[in-house]
C-alpha cells in the first residue's frame, strides 16, 4: 500500500481522487492548497503526489517546483491534475519537476494507469 498526497482546493475533486486512491488500496492524505501541500509532502513523505495547478496561496506549479527542488522530497513523483490543458502548461509543468500531466475532467482509468506506473517506478 502506498501513501498518496492529493492537493486540490476543490472539495469535490479531492473526494473524487481520494475515492479512486482508496479503491486501489492506497492511503490518501489531502491538502487544500499548494502551501499546505508542500508542508504535507515534507511531513508525511508520501510515495506519490496528485497536484492541482489553480489554487490559492501557492499554485501547483510553484508547489511542484518547491517539492522537486527540496532534497528531502525531490524523489517523490508528482502528477499534475489540472484544467490547464494548453501544451505550454504541460511543458511548464514538466519543467517544474512533474512526472506526469493529466487534464481535468480526467478519465478514472487514465489516473489509475498513471498512479500504477509511477508507483512501479515508471
Amino acid at each position: 500500500m502506498a501513501r498518496i498526497l492529493i492537493v486540490d482546493d476543490s472539495p469535490s475533486q479531492l473526494m473524487g481522487m481520494k475515492r479512486i486512491v482508496e479503491k486501489l488500496g492506497h492511503e490518501a492524505i489531502t491538502a487544500e492548497d499548494g502551501a499546505a501541500g508542500v508542508e504535507a509532502a515534507k511531513a508525511q513523505m508520501p510515495d506519490l503526489i496528485l497536484m492541482d495547478v489553480v489554487m490559492p496561496n501557492l499554485n501547483g506549479f510553484q508547489a511542484t517546483r518547491a517539492i522537486s527542488k527540496e532534497a528531502s522530497t525531490a524523489h517523490i513523483p508528482i502528477v499534475l491534475v489540472t484544467t490547464k490543458d494548453q501544451e505550454t502548461d504541460k511543458v511548464w509543468g514538466m519543467r517544474q519537476g512533474a512526472k506526469a500531466y493529466i487534464t481535468k475532467p480526467f478519465n478514472e482509468n487514465q489516473l489509475i494507469e498513471v498512479i500504477n506506473s509511477l508507483l512501479a517506478g515508471g
